[in-house]
């Protein structure tokens, strides 16, 4: 009895064997095939993989843009200040700050060009002292010389700012007089512009000057117009 149940359980085995080997054969066809091997792609030249100009964070593949300075093509434009207070400017940066020791002056290097883009950025109070002070300018000089401030030659031109200069005893503390005040910060930033400027900088490296007012390096010296150290 007990070989009987083996030898059916024996028989069972053997019939059950092939149907579990067609199942897997299925379950195999049924799979999706899998894709065609392919080789592994190649670094593009100059990749982290490799070749050519290969860096060690893929340098290769960052583009490369051309860049040129703004100011190297860019002309600065009047904008802020009326014809006749541009004007007016430009002849007190010409008196003030001209054309020294074979550097180039305030005219040469854009320095009113700058100021009126700086002025116009500037708050309304310091926007009221530049526009006031053009305008007392410009009257003096047509109540003098019956002239604009700008149509003055040099002599006439300090004979009407001459009046305006005044002790400082410390660049911070301005005169009260509102023409004298806008002297003073005038002076100041018409030198700022013109000794920070593109054209100063190059003109001072070209001299082989190094270092201080008149030179290549930075300003630090007092710039009022007169100035009791």
């Amino acid at each position: 009895m007990i070989l009987t149940m083996k030898r059916r359980g024996f028989v069972k085995t053997l019939v059950a064997l092939p149907a579990a080997s067609e199942l897997a054969a299925q379950q195999v066809a049924q799979q999706p095939a899998p894709a065609n091997p392919q080789a592994p792609a190649t670094p593009a030249p100059g990749g982290r993989g490799g070749g050519a100009g290969a860096g060690r964070f893929g340098q290769g593949n960052i583009p490369k843009f051309e860049v040129t300075q703004a100011d190297a093509i860019g002309e600065a434009t009047q904008h802020f200040f009326t014809p006749a207070q541009f004007s007016a400017l430009r002849k007190l940066s010409e008196t003030l700050m001209p054309p020294m020791r074979g550097l180039p002056g305030a005219i040469e290097c854009g320095a009113p060009e700058f100021l009126d883009f700086l002025i116009g950025a500037s708050p309304a109070e310091r926007q009221g002292t530049y526009r006031r002070g053009l305008d007392t300018l410009n009257a003096n000089a047509k109540k003098q010389f019956n002239k604009g401030f700008s149509e003055l030659d040099a002599q006439q031109a300090d004979a009407v700012i001459r009046p305006l200069l005044t002790a400082v005893p410390w660049q911070y503390d301005l005169p009260k007089d509102p023409a004298q005040r806008f002297i003073a910060e005038a002076h100041r930033d018409i030198r700022t512009a013109t000794v920070n400027s593109r054209e100063y900088a190059a003109a001072g490296a070209a001299s082989g000057r190094r270092g201080g007012f008149g030179g290549g390096g930075s300003y630090i010296l007092p710039i009022d117009p007169i100035y009791k150290g």
